[in-house]
This record gives structure tokens, sequence and C-alpha cells, in this order.
């Protein structure tokens, strides 16, 4: 390393160096060197953004830890402290293991602090705080409600936050629960504290800038790696539905009379030709494979392991999601990090974040991608030996009969995972969503800073979370009409001086061991084998005992249900079904849907998809030129019509209101609006008539909207707050008034 090819790596403390020298590095990535000075400088926000596994944590570490260890050097009282946030325990894990070898040879103390680390840690931090912190949202708020008035001690030595994956963050519950914790952090030491936010690449530095920190966006430098292209090899491969060999009646009756119903005589045909696809293709090495739902997960690991078992082959395919008990999903991470041997994981987007598990030979994807952004941090695990990076996806549409529906005939999967692979190719993925209200953290927020003062005035709450904190979007009316409904619902009681305590229901929440996660989680039965807990069960799925299940990629039969303890008893099974777990799709974007329309307009397929997927994909754009939707947005379908404007979810969900608003039966379906017992010559005149007396605000219509209640602490929330919410997260009135706009040109 010379200062030829590095103005930065002088300017570290001589023990990082040595480090550097010994990983054999023999240069600085771009990202690192450009972090160096403003980092090093410890005075402004850093925003550091690039590829998975592209040095972002030593790009961060390298100059914050220079500064700590000069601060030491110097004597600096008190014992000068990094704060370090990330979405995981595991990810906490893994850069514990990865700062104690950058840190070796000094006297930095680090601390990792979640729900599995000892007290030991906990109370070494607590007697001399210093070194390097590392913790949870969740953990934080712990501190903040059980030792707030400790909080000036313990971080009076604070000079920088790193918040890693903070594009997982944005946006979220947890995100503007940690944007909270670290305004009030600033408020409890009295001064601005610099934060060094690490992402994954964005399509917007500057939103994502602004929500670092929020009001502030302006003032940090977004330092971008342009280093990380590399070669990309893509398939497309495609399928139609193929029904099981046995209906679930047949396999009922079956399991009634004691025989066993193996799990492939009850999953689709198509199911089995892409587990045979992956079971060829990816043995013999090390792989992700990615679904869109813990169910299909669970599915296709059994499939693949019953597979291996029938070929008396070793066993190479395990299953990795957030229901599993850490202990299983930490042997999977070792795993494919330490092991010389093959391994492949089944895995929902537990392993789409920043845990170090090394390079995988290629990712699969099991279904259409619902974010660009997502796609782009999963091809970040292939190819990160200057490999190239391998993505294999599956789709598969409706078998084609004279009754299928008409948007099952565009084949809009295989056009949407199309259009999301363009797109990424290109170098676009998704801006971050902003402009939430986020009321449900609010709440949990003003609970949480009342227990760390012991009381608050209605001011104080305003001030630190509105004015100048994260929930800067909230009108003051809003606010006051919050904190008037937490009365009501005795969350909060007010003494005659006006100071804000917690009331009988707010302390019972407070005390509620699942306080200090912004987010809910459905209650769930503790899944037990043998005396060992394997993992987490949402208690809605259909339980009984007797029943079979897979869980863990393994079958188990139902010997026990405790539901005063919440635990169901196990043993090992030679059938069993994946368990029904909740699941939640993404939303998809404008610039998607319209790609996906210039897909169909030019008709022809890219290399890229397989014969299966250009049949999928020429049987839609035959479709699309049948039925004129290059002129028309407009599809008669027997008495319902359906809208393709080729437009964002919250514009299609915004234009299901506005035609529900006026009387008509009105469903969301896919990338369409439908309309039923209706004509398409009835809507144009319909469209001039919402587009001449529109709604008065965007609120007045998400009134319509069913299920609004989602986050937390919403059902505390009056229904003016639920809607202003609603409509903050779910809709777009101004898109949608413009391409009902545009529709009613085309058709007037």
């Amino acid at each position: 390393m010379t200062s030829a090819n590095s103005s930065g790596f002088f300017r570290l403390d001589r023990r990082i160096q040595r480090w550097i020298w010994r990983q054999g590095w023999t240069q600085l990535r771009d990202l690192q060197e450009k972090a160096i000075v403003p980092v090093l400088d410890g005075r402004q926000d850093v925003l550091l953004s690039a590829a998975t596994a592209s040095g972002k944590t030593e790009a961060a570490f390298m100059p914050a830890l220079t500064g700590l260890l000069q601060a030491m050097d110097a004597d600096h009282s008190p014992m000068p402290l990094i704060l370090y946030v990330a979405p995981l325990k595991a990810l906490i894990n893994d850069q514990y293991q990865r700062l104690e070898l950058l840190v070796e040879g000094t006297d930095v103390a680090l601390t990792p602090w979640h729900g599995d680390i000892s007290g030991t840690y906990k109370k070494r931090f607590r007697k001399t705080p210093g070194g390097v912190l590392l913790i949870t949202p969740e953990s934080l708020e712990a501190m903040f409600s059980r030792t707030g008035t400790e909080i000036p001690r313990l971080f009076a030595g604070l000079r920088q936050v790193i918040i890693d994956e903070w594009h997982a963050f944005i946006s979220t519950e947890r995100g503007i629960q940690l944007q909270s914790q670290l305004a009030r952090l600033e408020v409890a030491l009295g001064r601005r504290i610099p934060r060094i936010g690490l992402s994954a690449t964005l399509g917007d530095l500057s939103l994502a800038a602004e929500e670092l920190r929020p009001g502030g966006g302006q003032a940090v430098i977004p330092i971008e790696s342009r280093s990380d292209h590399q070669e990309l090899q893509v398939q497309l491969r495609g399928y139609e539905k193929v029904p099981p060999r046995l209906g679930r009646k047949e396999a009922d009756a079956l399991a009634r009379q004691g025989r066993e119903v193996p799990i492939e005589d009850v999953t689709h045909g198509d199911d089995l030709v892409i587990r045979d696809h992956l079971f060829d293709t990816l043995g013999g090495q090390s792989n992700l494979i990615f679904a869109n739902s813990k169910r299909h997960v669970e599915l296709f690991a059994e499939l693949l392991r019953r597979k291996s078992e029938e070929q008396r082959l070793p066993e190479e395919f395990f299953v990795h999601h957030g229901s599993l008990s850490k202990d299983l999903r930490h042997h999977v991470e070792q795993s494919l990090k330490g092991d010389k041997r093959p391994m492949t994981a089944v895995c929902t987007s537990t392993l789409e974040l920043g845990v170090d598990i090394g390079s995988v030979t290629s990712i699969a994807q099991i279904g259409p991608p619902h974010e660009v952004a997502s796609l782009r941090q999963r091809l970040g695990r292939s190819g990160r030996r200057g490999e190239p990076a391998i993505l294999r996806m599956y789709v598969t549409e409706s078998n084609l009969t004279p009754q299928t529906p008409y948007l099952d005939q565009l084949r809009s999967g295989v056009y949407q995972a199309t259009a999301m692979v363009q797109l990424l190719v290109e170098g676009w993925c998704e801006p971050p969503c902003t402009g939430y209200l986020h009321l449900s953290t609010l709440i949990q927020q003003i609970l949480s800073l009342i227990a760390q003062y012991g009381g608050a005035t209605a001011t104080d709450l305003w001030r630190t979370l509105v004015k100048t904190g994260p929930f800067r979007h909230l009108r003051k009316d809003q606010f006051t009409a919050l904190l008037r409904a937490m009365g009501q619902e005795e969350l909060l009681v007010q003494t005659d001086s006006g100071l804000l305590l917690h009331g009988a229901v707010g302390e019972r929440i407070v005390n509620h061991h699942d306080f200090y996660a912004a987010f809910s989680a459905p209650e769930e039965f503790s899944l037990f084998h043998a005396g060992k807990m394997i993992g987490m069960l949402p208690i809605d799925s259909p339980l009984e005992t007797g029943g079979m299940l897979v869980f863990a990629g393994r079958r188990w039969v139902i010997v026990d249900i405790d539901d005063d303890r919440k635990v169901i008893t196990l043993k090992p099974s030679s059938g069993g079904v994946p368990p029904l777990f909740g699941r939640g799709a993404g939303m998809v974007r404008r610039e998607v849907r319209q790609r996906m329309r210039q897909l169909y307009m030019e008709g022809e397929a890219p290399g890229f998809l397989n014969r299966g997927a250009q049949r999928l994909f020429g049987q839609g754009g035959n479709f699309f030129r049948e039925m004129a939707l290059d002129r028309t947005c407009l599809l008669q379908e027997g008495g319902q019509v359906l809208i393709l404007p080729w437009e964002s979810d919250l514009v299609l969900n915004t234009l299901a209101l506005l035609l529900r608003q006026r009387g008509l039966m009105v469903e969301r379906e896919g990338l369409a609006v439908s309309v039923q017992d209706c004509r398409s010559e009835e809507l144009p005149p319909l469209f001039a008539s919402i587009l001449a007396s529109p709604p008065a605000s965007v609120d007045e219509l998400a009134g319509l909207a069913e299920n609004k209640q989602v986050e937390k602490y919403d059902e505390y929330l009056p229904e003016e707050l639920l809607c202003s919410e609603f409509a903050a997260r779910m809709l777009d009135l101004d898109g949608a008034l413009e391409t009902m706009r545009g529709m009613a040109a085309t058709y007037g």
C-alpha cells in the first residue's frame, strides 16, 4: 500500500494500518478511500451506498475507529464511544466477530447488546461505558425505557452512530423508531451526533439522506461505490400450473385411513419440475434459493431434501427463515460461511441482509420479485470472488383453458420478472418511500419518552418528536388529536400541572415484554422436538393433535398442543404439509409496470428467457395485441370491466376507491382494477364526472377503505387519523387523477 494508490491510508491509525496489511490488501476500494476523510473528520453525516460485500463496514469503521483511538490516546474524558445499530441480532454477532480482529491489540472494548447476549457484557458497559456498542433498535428502546435517567452518562462519550443496512430501515416502523431514538439521544446529550448510514444501492440517495437526517438531508455527504459492476448471467424459466396427483379430498381420505400420503402427491406438478431443475442444477455447489413466502420456503426445502434422501446423496439443502430457532439459523449461516462442502439454503429475505455467509455460486428466485432493489440485494450474494453473478428465476402461470381469466392470459408474472431484470441491468431500483405518518410508532415513542423522564408535557413531546424530530410530516392539529385519543384510551393521563403520565392501559403496555419492538408480531406457538425448541409457528395456522406439518425442512406429526403455554410437541413423521404462514407482498412501482407495457408493445422476448418462458411471453403478447391493449386500457370481460393503466399499486388503490366512492363494486386484481356489473362505455363519462368534482382530500377517500388497522398500535387511533395514515401509505390521489385524466381524454 503506497501513497500513490491511496491518499487516505496514511491518515488511518497505525494499528488499523497493520490490520489492513494482515488482510493482504494491496489497495483500498473506492468506497473505503472516499469515506476516510469525512468519517475521520467526525462532524458530518455520511451515507455510504454500495452493493453487498463491497467493504461498507470497513469503510465506516476504519476511520471511525481511528478517531476513537486518537481520542483514547489523548485521554479524552468521558471514554469515547461509537454506537453501531443493526436490524438483526445475527448481524450484530457477525460484526462483533469481525471487529474483534480489527481492534486486536488495542484497548477498544466491544459490547454486543441484544436479547441473546450475556448480562456480563451489559454490566461491564454500564459500569465503564465506551468503545463500540453494537445494538438493535429494540434493545436501545429498552435502555431508554428502563434506565432513562442513565442515558446521559452511558452515552456521554458518543462520537458517531453507524447504522448498518440503512435501506432496510427506511419507511418502516423500526426505521422511524430508530430516527426517534437518535433524536432523543441528541436531546439527552444536548448536542448533535454525526450519523453514518451503510446502505445497499438505492434509487435516490437524496431521499435516503433526508431519512438519515430528517430535515437536514442536504448536508449529508453521499458516497456511492462505482466499482461494483460485474458480469451478470440470468435465466428466466417459465412453467404452466399442473395439478397435484392427489386432490385434497383424496389425500385427506387416505390420511384418515392411516395411510402415508407423500408430500409429492399433494404438490403441484410444476413445483416438482422446478424442484428437479433446482436439484440437478444446484447440486454440488453452495447457493441461495429465495421464495416469496415461508410456506414456499418450507415446501421446496422439504422436496429437495427428500430427493437427496431418495438418491442416497449427502444432505445439501437446508431451510432458513425468521420463524426458525436461532440455533438452526446460526447453523445454516455458519455452514455457508465456513464449510467446504456444498450447501444450499432455501430462504426468505432473512439472508438478503448483510450477515456474512461468504460467497455463493448462484441465486435462485422462485416467483417474480416485488422489488428491483430486493433483487439487487440478493444478487450481491453471488459472484463475490471476481466470478459472474448468476440468477435463475422460476415463474409459474395458470394453465390456459377457454375459462382462463383475462389477467392470467396476460402472463403478467413472466412480464414483471422480465421487466425487473431489465431495470436491474440498467442500474435502476426503487427510490425510498417517504412521507408516512407512522402514528403507531409515534404512540410507542410517546409512551417511551414518558418512561424515560418519568413524565413529559405536550410541548416537550411536540418539540422532541415532531418539531425537531422524525415525525415531521404531522400537523399540530393531528398531534393534538393523537394525544386526546391516547387520553380517551387510557394510554395517558394528565396531572393538574399539565404533566402527561402513563394511564392504566399505557402502564400495562410499557411493562409488557414486547413493548420495545415498534412492529407487531403474531402470537406464536413454540415448536419442540425431543425437549429442544426448533422454531415458532403463528397460532392462526389450523392445528390439531395428530395433524402433520413441514417445518425446518422436516416432516412432523403433532403429538401435543398446550394452548395455555402456546407449546406444540412434535415427533418425526413421513407426511406433512407446509404451515400457513402469513405473507405480505411489496408495492410495485410505476416504472416496473411501464416497462412491462413496453415489453408487451415490442413483442420480442429477451434472450435470457428459456423456451418455457418464451412460450408464456408469446402467449401474453398475443393476448395483449388481440385485445388491442396498446390502444385501450378498458377491457370488457363478461359482466366486469378491467382497467389496465400500467400504473403503480398506489395509483391502482386510489382508482379503486374513487370508483367505489361513486357506488361501483370495485376490486384490486394484480395489475388491474376490476369493476363489477359494468360496461366499458359507462366508465369514461364517470371519469369526467370524478375529475370535475374530485374528493376534497385523500383522507376523505381513505375512509372508504377497509382493514386500515395494520400496525401495532393502530387500534388506538381515531378514524380520522387512521384515514390519514392509510392515505399517506397506500394512496396517490394526484397520480390517480392524472391517470384518470389521460383515460378520459383517450375516450372523450
